[in-house]
């Protein structure tokens, strides 16, 4: 039987994390590349039968991460595949601070994270699996910071702007091919995730939008980790994915 191959980074917690198990389902192959291995996901995995690999590797070093994907990729027979999709989850916010009160060291990690590594896996993927004639998708998880500018977050907002526009890009490079990949990069809405907790722990001196973060927890208007991977995956399996190359799971 064709299996359906999903690469997801960050998916040891969160949102990741909760997409991996979704994922886990018979007829998927998953491959995971986080910090941590998950021995959760391991037996769930294992208990449904369903192939699973977890690589540890830290994206602010994504040139060793896209590097041993593409030569992965290029040893997989894509005739036992059915599809073949990239979902780029991983991202990191440097401590919630002005530009000029950052540390130089914190913001190349968030762009390395947030940015460079997802352009690295995506060009890996791409340029491994071109001429495979399956259907191929990138998912980049985006955010609405991406789209609206917010103080003491310059880093996040670059990242997840940068990460729109590339996507843009891509999907001028892959209509031009005869099999070109969908690709898409997706904002998954306001979820309660450690992310959040941070969001919501900054002094209101250093992040003026610290009180509408504590009111949106208040008011039970954060999506659950489960909640937000439901509506992403569901989005990723619409016949019209990647007509738009950058949206809003809310659309």
């Amino acid at each position: 039987m064709q299996e359906h191959l999903y690469i997801l980074t960050g998916a040891s917690r969160g949102m990741g994390l909760a997409m991996a198990q979704q994922l886990i389902r018979p007829g998927h192959h998953l491959l995971c590349i986080s910090r941590h291995a998950n021995d959760t996901l391991s037996t769930t995995a294992q208990e449904a039968g369903v192939p699973l690999t977890q690589w540890t590797h830290d994206l602010s070093a994504g040139l060793q991460a896209s590097q041993d994907l593409r030569t992965w990729l290029t040893a997989v027979d894509p005739t036992r595949l059915a599809s073949a999709t990239l979902i780029n989850n991983a991202g990191v916010i440097p401590r919630i601070v002005p530009l000029d009160q950052s540390d130089p060291t914190d913001l190349a990690h968030a762009l390395r994270v947030g940015l460079e590594a997802p352009m690295q896996l995506c060009a890996a993927f791409l340029g491994a699996t071109a001429a495979w004639s399956i259907p191929r998708r990138v998912l980049n998880i985006s955010s609405g910071l991406g789209r609206h500018a917010m103080a003491s977050q310059a880093a996040y907002c670059a990242a997840k702007a940068g990460m729109d526009h590339f996507t843009r890009c891509m999907a001028l490079d892959e209509a031009r091919k005869p099999y070109g990949a969908n690709v898409c990069s997706l904002a998954p809405g306001v979820i309660d995730t450690d992310m959040q907790v941070q969001l919501r722990g900054t002094a209101g001196a250093d992040f003026p939008d610290q009180a509408r973060f504590a009111q949106l927890k208040a008011q039970g208007l954060l999506s659950s980790p489960a909640q937000a991977a439901t509506q992403v995956l569901a989005y990723l399996a619409r016949a019209d994915f990647g007509q738009n190359p950058v949206a809003d799971v809310r659309d």
